[in-house]
């Protein structure tokens, strides 16, 4: 007897599996299914859900459910899942009826021996994703992963996965799990974990940026930084005090090298490595006056009217979860000192000082006080953004029972998470800005609330590699420190989603790099900075589509031939590519000009990487690509971006835009921006570019825009017209193709350049 209905997502029942345990399917929408296998439906919501970490808000999706006494079938507008009712093993197709994955052997579920699942592998799939697990490879087919946040080993693993088939799945638990991509058995992957609940997204699309667009929906989009966190960050030597803080950002000032935020490691800190939220500043090294702390008196201030931001480094033990619990029970938080300690009219002695109020085996904890609130006053002085320390949330803790009730085996990988959950969210209510929030530990949605580096791993191949699968993930702002005692380290270090210099016991000051290395820093610097508009226009398309800023061959070019070995090359955005580390790179298929020698080369072939004077890698943009690049500038906010200057490689058809908003508040999230709209078209006898004009607004942006349209490459320009009329031939001191316009004052005009080859 088969039963059907149309429901929508928050009514499916459970069903009773004749094998035992239940299971339900629901559809969250036409490309996302849910599909959870328990042996108690009462326990089925995960930590993950329960703590907000997953989107729970989807609209009502329109989906049909068949049930027979054998299996259920549900079906939207773009998938279908047949699951048997007698032993839980499912398959998913497209609603044409391409098989997109299914089960090899029954799931299983016991409350006290974990899950297993066994998922059939393709041989002509690919398989990415598991976050920064594994720093040796992208494709992830023929490997073995164990999902357990893990100091250098395993920084930042995810329990989710993409095909090239056309499917994604996400698990959503936080306990230990393995992943054994058909390296034990080649048509299998098998999934393992110790939660006693399968609780499994199923996703489906054309290709992997449709599968990150949907997988970040769920997970979280990347979190759109403040525009001043895409500079570059200095983090001083770790013996530095204010004196030599503030002689650091001097000499940035002096020696015309472009930052933004500067940065302190522990010693900043009475206590070395202060865990507790009893934290205060080091009296010897950074010394506040206690009347003047918030004035413009302090160290902090004087960094500001240079143009810096500070940022202060954290190690955490606190138990975060307490905190998590309150918010979902809406309760007000009541501290030890707010408890009734009065004694009793029977106390003979009648003495407080002999009292017996609550003790604590955890001397961190302050109960009933979030871990952020301790952060205030630091906020309140001039910190504008915190870097979270591996110590100690990638320490295990097996003897602790957290206040959730919650063993380490359930909260260890959830703990970074939580812990940047609440300082992202505790610096945005506090202060009404964007956070910077940087972490080495993470785990699943920690995109949503900060960015990331690669731990105490350096600047190389593995580091490169690392951000790669964070973004094959769907993490975008990730990092790590640069090396910059070479010149592919400097190349590298400053094209990546954002820079950082890391000096902690080291002396990587760029003014004691020597001539040579001095010069180059100083050359990336003034670049990245001038990239910023493209850069930033990048991390909004990220925020809002998860398509990261920094993307592995196989993300950008699935067809290009060996792209899951191309390790050390990689988009930026939509228009640069690059490459470090390596002797050679590939070209996928198309033009693409020379960034460095302005030379148009034909694409679909390997190049060996010739070192030129004063850089150290290859920059090659896509022909046909419109790159907005800003004014020189020290440090973001210096001066209004008034002028733009496009930088204008010829090429096929295709349409780019600049995004534009205050860069520090969150009233873009309402609306409050703009965008800039910019077409390259193929003509008769040459190309144009069509510029329209700005849609939207904000507070602070520049009343007018002029731009200097440069025209990039070696062709042989015959005439120019301008909105029609013959516009005389200019050119810069490096002999490229100028054309000077602004925007009209409605901002109504539509700016047409034709250029004759």
């Amino acid at each position: 007897m088969s039963q059907i209905l149309s429901t929508q997502t928050s009514s499916s029942p459970w069903q009773k599996l004749e094998q035992g345990g239940y299971c339900c399917i629901e559809a969250l929408a036409p490309w996302l299914i849910r599909l959870q296998i328990t042996p108690d439906p009462k326990r089925t919501r995960s930590a993950l859900e329960r703590y907000g970490i997953l989107n729970t808000d989807w609209p009502s999706c329109e989906a049909t459910h068949n049930r027979t006494d054998e299996q259920w079938t549900l079906t939207t507008e773009l998938a279908t899942l047949t699951m048997s009712l007698e032993d839980g093993q499912f398959t998913l197709t497209t609603t044409d009826g391409k098989l997109l994955q299914q089960t090899c052997n029954p799931p299983t579920v016991d409350p006290y021996g974990g899950f297993n699942l066994n998922l059939t592998h393709h041989a002509d799939e690919k398989i990415y994703g598991l976050g920064d697990e594994d720093r040796d490879r992208l494709e992830k087919s023929n490997h073995k992963a164990q999902l357990w946040v893990r100091n250098v080993k395993c920084y930042a693993p995810s329990p989710w996965l993409m095909s090239t088939r056309g499917w994604a799945s996400f698990c959503s638990t936080t306990g230990k799990q393995s992943y054994d991509v058909a390296q034990s058995q080649s048509d299998q992957i098998a999934i393992c974990s110790q939660a006693d609940h399968l609780d499994l997204y199923l996703f489906v699309g054309d290709d992997l940026p449709t599968l990150l667009d949907r997988g970040t929906q769920l997970m979280g989009r990347p979190l759109l930084l403040p525009r001043w966190a895409y500079g570059l960050t200095f983090v001083c030597h770790e013996e530095a005090d204010a004196r030599t803080m503030l002689d650091d950002c001097q000499t940035f000032r002096r020696e015309k090298i472009p930052c933004d935020l500067i940065g302190l490691e522990p010693g900043w800190m009475e206590n070395f490595y202060d865990a507790t939220p009893d934290k205060q500043w080091s009296k010897e090294r950074f010394h506040i006056p206690r009347w003047a702390d918030k004035s413009q008196n302090t160290f902090i201030a004087a960094a500001k009217r240079l143009g810096f931001k500070l940022s202060l480094w954290l190690c955490c033990d606190y138990d975060v979860s307490e905190y998590e619990e309150q918010c979902l029970i809406n309760s007000s938080l009541v501290s030890d000192n707010a408890m009734d300690d009065v004694p009793s009219d029977d106390d003979f002695e009648q003495d407080k000082n002999i009292g017996h109020p609550p003790r604590y085996f955890d001397k961190n904890m302050r109960h009933g006080q979030p871990w952020f609130e301790h952060l205030k006053q630091f906020v309140d002085q001039g910190a504008r953004a915190f870097k979270m320390d591996g110590a100690y949330q990638v320490n295990e803790h097996p003897d602790r029972r957290y206040l959730n009730g919650m063993t380490d085996e359930q909260m260890h990988n959830l703990y970074p998470t939580l812990l940047n959950k609440q300082m992202s969210q505790g610096m945005a209510e506090h202060t009404n800005l964007r956070p910077m929030i940087y972490s080495s530990g993470a785990y699943a949605g920690i995109a949503q609330y900060s960015a990331t580096w690669a731990g105490d791993t350096g600047g190389g191949v593995k580091p490169l590699i690392s951000i790669l699968n964070h973004g094959l993930s769907g993490h975008s702002n990730a990092s790590c420190d640069m090396d910059v005692f070479t010149d592919e380290g400097i190349h590298f270090g400053f094209l990546q989603p954002w820079s950082q210099v890391n000096s902690w016991a080291y002396w990587r000051h760029p003014w004691l790099l020597g001539e040579e290395l001095g010069k180059m820093f100083k050359r990336y610097a003034k670049l990245r900075y001038r990239l910023l508009p493209y850069f930033y226009t990048m991390a909004h398309k990220a925020s809002t589509t998860g398509m990261p800023m920094m993307r592995a061959m196989p993300l950008a070019y699935p067809q290009l031939p060996g792209a899951d070995e191309l390790h050390c090359q990689y988009m930026l955005g939509d228009a640069l590519l690059t490459a470090a580390f390596c002797e050679s790179f590939t070209l996928p298929e198309g033009q693409w000009y020379d960034y460095w020698t302005g030379k148009l080369v034909k694409g679909d072939q390997t190049f060996a990487f010739e070192k030129g004077d004063g850089h150290g890698g290859p920059i090659f943009v896509k022909a046909g690509s419109v790159i907005p690049m800003g004014p020189k500038l020290q440090f973001v906010g210096q001066r209004d971006e008034t002028k733009l200057d496009l930088r204008w490689y010829p090429g096929e058809s295709s349409e780019s835009s600049i995004y534009e908003d205050d860069g520090e508040s969150f009233a873009h999230e309402s609306g409050q921006h703009c965008i800039t709209r910019i077409e390259q078209q193929v003509i008769d006898g040459g190309f144009r570019c069509v510029v329209h004009p700005r849609q939207g607004s904000y507070t602070g942006q520049p009343q007018t825009r002029t731009y200097r349209l440069r025209l990039c490459g070696d062709q042989q320009i015959k005439s120019i017209t301008l909105d029609g009329e013959t516009h005389a031939i200019k050119t810069d001191r490096k002999g490229r193709v100028v054309v000077d316009f602004a925007e009209d004052n409605n901002r109504k005009q539509i700016r047409v350049i034709d250029v004759q080859c």
